[in-house]
Order: C-alpha cells, then sequence, then structure tokens
C-alpha cells in the first residue's frame, strides 16, 4: 500500500489513445519528473496538456489529469496519461513510470485499494470486475445495481437489527436491574427475526436468480441420430453454426453456441446422437453428449415426430433428469399418432418450416423465470456471495429452531453472531486475507 503503482488502463493495440493510470503516495513526484510541465501546484480534477520526456527527449505528446486525494477512485492521488495509442509509444511511457518509481500494479490493484482504503466495499468491488466482463444488458444492469449500493444497504440494514438485539441480550445477561432497557423475552425475540427471516429468504431466492444472470444458462441439446438437434441450434443462433445432413452421425463432438433470452446469455450446447454404436470416434462423441446433460442448467431432448418411439427414445426418456428436461417433438408436418409417457414440458415444432420454434423460447423463458428475473436485478450473484447468504440463512433459521426447542434466550446469541459475521463477510466488513488477494486476480491489471 505504501507503494506507487502504475498500469495501463487501456486495452493494447492500435487506436487513438491509450490510458496509463498511476497511483500511490508519490505520483505526483513521480509523474512530475518526466512531464514537460511543472505539476505540483496543478489543481486537483483538472487537465493539463505537455510532453512525456526522456533526457531531453520528446517521447510522446499527452493530456495529463491529476486527482489528489481523497476524492479519487483509491482515495490516494491518482494520474491519468492520456498518450497515443499504438504498443511501442504507451510501453514507452510506461517504462519510464517504471524506471522512476513506481510499481507495475497486480490485476484488480486498483480496486483492491478502493477497497482497503474505505472507498467501496467488497460487494461493490466484485461488482466493477462483472461489471467489466458484463456480456449481456441484464449483467451490466446487476453489476450497476451492486455497485450502486442497493444490496448492501439491505444488508447493513439486517445486520443492524441483528446488533440491537445481541446488544440488547448482552445488557439483560450482564445488568438485569436495568428495568430501562428492553428485556428480550423468546416471544419478543421471535417477532424480530421472522421479519429478517424474510429478508434472508428473499436474498437467497434472489442469488438464485443473481447466478443465472451472472454466469447464463447452459442448455444442453441431446437426442438420437438425426432428429434434428443441429438444425435447432442452427435456427435459434440464426447462423450455420453446425453441419446439418440427412446422414445419421454428422455432428460428432461438442458445438456451442450462444443467444440472449431477454437479457440473459443462454448458451446452447448441440451433442452428438446418443444411440449404441462400434465406432470409437462416434462412441465418445456419445460419452461426451451423456456428460452434457449432467452439467447443462436444462436438456432439450429432441424426438423424431415422423417415427415411432423405440427402445432408444424410451431410454433416453427414463436418463434424462425430470426435474430439468423439455421435450421437443420434431417433424410435426409428418406427426404419427404416438403415446409419450411422460409428465415433462412439450413443444412441438418443425426445423424445416421454423415451426415451434418461438413457442420452445417462451417455454425457455417461462422454465427458468426470466421475465421475473429481470424486473429487479437487485441480487447477490456469485459463488462467494451465494455460500455466505445460504449460511447466513441457515444461521438465523437455526435460532428460530432452537427457540421453538425451548433454548434460553442467551444462548440464541450464538446463531445471530454467526449469521452477522456471514454476512458482515458478503460486504467485506470482515474478511480473509487469501480470499481477498484471490478476488481480485481476475481482475485486469488497470482496474
Amino acid at each position: 500500500m505504501e507503494d506507487t503503482i502504475c498500469a495501463i488502463a487501456t486495452s493494447l493495440g492500435v487506436g487513438a489513445i491509450s490510458i496509463i493510470r498511476i497511483s500511490g503516495p508519490q505520483a505526483i513526484e513521480i509523474v512530475n519528473s518526466i512531464f514537460s510541465r511543472d505539476i505540483r501546484a496543478m489543481a486537483s480534477h483538472t487537465i493539463k496538456y505537455g510532453h512525456i520526456v526522456s533526457e531531453n527527449e520528446q517521447i510522446d505528446e499527452v493530456l495529463l489529469m491529476l486527482m489528489k486525494a481523497p476524492k479519487t477512485y483509491t482515495k490516494e492521488d491518482i494520474i491519468e496519461i492520456n498518450c497515443h495509442g499504438g504498443l511501442n509509444t504507451t510501453n514507452k511511457v510506461l517504462e519510464l513510470l517504471l524506471k522512476n518509481g513506481c510499481r507495475l500494479a497486480e490485476p484488480g490493484e486498483f480496486t483492491k485499494r478502493a477497497y482497503l482504503n474505505g472507498r467501496i466495499n467488497l460487494l461493490e468491488a466484485e461488482a466493477v470486475g462483472e461489471l467489466i466482463k458484463a456480456k449481456s444488458d441484464s449483467k451490466r444492469k446487476l453489476s450497476l445495481n451492486q455497485l450502486g449500493g442497493n444490496l448492501t444497504k439491505k444488508i447493513v440494514n439486517i445486520r443492524d437489527m441483528l446488533l440491537s438485539l445481541m446488544a440488547n441480550i448482552e445488557v439483560n445477561i450482564d445488568y438485569p436491574e436495568y428495568t430501562d432497557n428492553l428485556v428480550i423475552t423468546k416471544n419478543l425475540l421471535k417477532n424480530k427475526l421472522t421479519p429478517i427471516e424474510q429478508e434472508l429468504k428473499s436474498l437467497v431466492k434472489g442469488a438464485k436468480y443473481g447466478r443465472i444472470v451472472n454466469n447464463g444458462l447452459k442448455v444442453a441439446i441431446v437426442g438420437k441420430p438425426n432428429v434434428g438437434k443441429s438444425s435447432i441450434l442452427n435456427h435459434l443462433l440464426d447462423e450455420e453454426k453446425a453441419i446439418v445432413t440427412d446422414i445419421a452421425g454428422t455432428t460428432r463432438d461438442i458445438i456451442e453456441g450462444t443467444i440472449s433470452l431477454n437479457g440473459i446469455e443462454v448458451t446452447l450446447i448441440d451433442t452428438a446422437g446418443i444411440h449404441e454404436t462400434d465406432d470409437v470416434v462416434e462412441s465418445l462423441g456419445v460419452q461426451k453428449s451423456k456428460e452434457s446433460i449432467s452439467n447443462a442448467d436444462v436438456v432439450l431432448l429432441v424426438l423424431d415426430g415422423a417415427k415411432p418411439i423405440d427402445e432408444e427414445d424410451a431410454s433416453l426418456l427414463n436418463t434424462v433428469p425430470k426435474d430439468k428436461t423439455i421435450i421437443f417433438v420434431n417433424k410435426n408436418d409428418s406427426l404419427i399418432e404416438q403415446q409419450i409417457a411422460t409428465d415433462l414440458p412439450i413443444v412441438f415444432g418443425n426445423t424445416k418450416e421454423l415451426n415451434g420454434l418461438d413457442e420452445l423460447k417462451n417455454k425457455l423463458i417461462e422454465y427458468f423465470d426470466i421475465n421475473n428475473i429481470n424486473k429487479d436485478l437487485t441480487y447477490l450473484s456469485n459463488a462467494r456471495q451465494t455460500d455466505l447468504i445460504n449460511k447466513a440463512s441457515t444461521a438465523l433459521r437455526d435460532g428460530l429452531k432452537n427457540l421453538d426447542d425451548g433454548i434460553p434466550v442467551d444462548m440464541i446469541e450464538s446463531n445471530l453472531k454467526s449469521c452477522f459475521d456471514y454476512l458482515g463477510q458478503i460486504i467485506g466488513d470482515t474478511y480473509d486475507e487469501a480470499v481477498i488477494d484471490r478476488l481480485f486476480q481476475d481482475f485486469c491489471v488497470g482496474k
């Protein structure tokens, strides 16, 4: 934290502008030593024109932005050098900064300093990284909501309520003679904890939605050979991603493509036809197809509506997980009367005439409750946050169960303390240094 760090904040390559960011206690002195004008008396949050120089040689013509602590992203002095884009020029300026006392920033170190200096909390710091990586509109909005502090307020409010209850329990234990303090009885404690439990349940449910927005969804398209799996993929993607022929077994490996369903990123996985085969390459494809079933969020089982259900179809119907499968009966123009023994949701269509594909999209939207997901977008989202909110909810639920089981109020306090601590870890009020280091490793260097 005592070092002055620097990094290229823009993507490397040929472009109009590159930005190099410097932050730390010596930022002004170091940049002043390579700038053609004195910036030590320069007002904060202003821009100055000049040149980067080295031993009387002009390196580049630049605009220099100075932001003085504490009103900066890291709460340290920050300078951003706007130089001409291009590898050589940008690297030369960076090289001069390193030569004159800067250290190259680690991945995410600017945001890490913002967190450690109290500029943002851990939840907001994670949102910065997710906002940069956002590929869908929903993910962008989710990250902005986290960064804007809406979730932080909810968690802080719950912690404040828990802290007030724990403080009153402590006073009741240590100073029972103080009659002007709130006496925490079992009934009163249960009445106070019930709305907190509902708030936590809402956050737990929201975390499931947040995972969908953050990670997207995987849909594995499976079925026997030549039932129309690749055609479904191509039409949903609106491109010829997979080769389509009348020859069974054309697809022998996994083919993926991504679409957006109401702002949610959905990865479609076309798989090899699942059937008994002696072909070594085909059998490997069949094995990958079976693995895709396990890894997918939903399985789209494609059946040939022009042929009766045979043993392989029946085997697939028994194999696919009942809690995450949708059936698409293809070739409904030649549909024969047949009984599909299943309670799974079914869509009938024809990939040649594009019948049923819009209905299939709507079925996926309905299946994942995507319309409701997009209503709020104020959710916890990643695995760390989800794990901690589940633990916090469990701790409070255990406390309520202990109350019902007749456990004394003062012993319930340990459950409340656990819940309080787990919530604190979400926003980084308490943290493990190794976890923090790992968290910022996935950031880009200049952020």
